[in-house]
């Protein structure tokens, strides 16, 4: 890319207690193809530990600096970022992510390129802690975690870990909702999608992001995440018959055997193995359940684990 036509960027990195790989994050962004003096690196620490001295991790990188958010969540991060950005396009990716020497360049110009273009949503492509010993967690994660370009062109949305967008749009759409602890990129692409803006996958723009290893990890992820849902959904009904409506459906959704998933994850031609089927039809069976007492926790219960 000229240097003449490269529009600033800030990239905007939310980290909590995560230094170790929060260094590999910033060596990948350290090393981009993208004019060096067209963008920064906002680390914002999300009250990480002491220990883990943040401050001093992103000090060794000369693109990144780092700033503080007190209130918790990677979407109050992300919203702190935003407000000290310099550059007339954001970009957002995790601590726990590598992008590709190119990320930023691909996302750039696929933004660029698209007229009246809100949001461009990149690959994410897992690996593995040791891919000579994958865990039943790890595959089922291979099958299902962040389908970037399925999301996007079913639902509008994409995974926050992997997005571009002009800080024009989110001046006119307004920045995340730091309210909800999950599905904050949900809520906030869909408004984007609601404006009239265009949105669109970067297959090119890729970062790599390491698959949960275990089942506590997942049983974290899960709980986030429909807490999240149930959050989102409990705001847009309202009203307190609706929002039991909103239980019951998530209830109902959670409780029914993922008879399909099991279907399709035997005629799965990226699993090789019948025990690895079965490994990933006993993650998707977990996954379920755990969602469905989430459900019940969150209505009946006051505070759910996620908090």
């Amino acid at each position: 890319m000229e240097h003449s036509s490269a529009p600033f960027v800030s990239v905007i990195v939310p980290v909590y207690n995560d230094a170790e790989r929060l260094k590999h994050c910033l060596n990948a962004l350290d090393r981009q193809t993208y004019p060096q003096n067209s963008y920064e690196v906002i680390v914002v620490d999300n009250g990480s530990d002491p220990a883990e001295n943040i401050d001093s991790v992103v000090g060794g990188f000369r693109q990144a600096f780092c700033i503080y958010e007190s209130a918790p969540g990677s979407y109050a991060a992300r919203n702190r970022g935003i407000s000290i950005a310099k550059g007339e396009i954001i970009a957002f990716t995790d601590a726990d992510c590598i992008p590709a020497f190119d990320w930023l360049e691909q996302g750039v110009t696929r933004l660029q390129k698209v007229p009246n273009c809100g949001l461009v949503v990149g690959k994410i492509e897992l690996f593995f802690q040791n891919p000579d010993k994958i865990t039943s967690v790890e595959l089922y994660e291979s099958i299902t975690a962040f389908p970037q370009k399925e999301l996007l062109e079913k639902y509008q949305y994409g995974a926050g870990a992997n997005l571009f967008t002009w800080k024009k749009v989110i001046e006119k759409v307004g920045v995340f909702d730091a309210t909800l602890k999950s599905s904050g990129d949900v809520e906030w692409c869909r408004r984007i999608f609601e404006s009239g803006y265009l949105q669109v996958y970067a297959e090119k723009s890729c970062v790599q992001h390491p698959a949960r290893t275990s089942w506590r990890e997942l049983y974290k992820r899960t709980i986030r995440l429909v807490g999240g849902i149930y959050d989102l959904q409990q705001k847009k009904k309202g009203k307190n018959a609706l929002k039991d409506v909103v239980f019951l459906s998530l209830l109902l959704k959670n409780l029914v055997p993922p008879v399909n998933f099991v279907i399709n994850t035997f005629l799965d031609e990226r699993l090789t193995s019948f025990k690895h089927k079965c490994q990933v039809s006993l993650a998707m069976f977990f996954v379920r359940y755990v969602s469905a007492w989430e459900v019940l926790r969150l209505r009946f219960g006051g505070l759910s684990a996620r908090e």
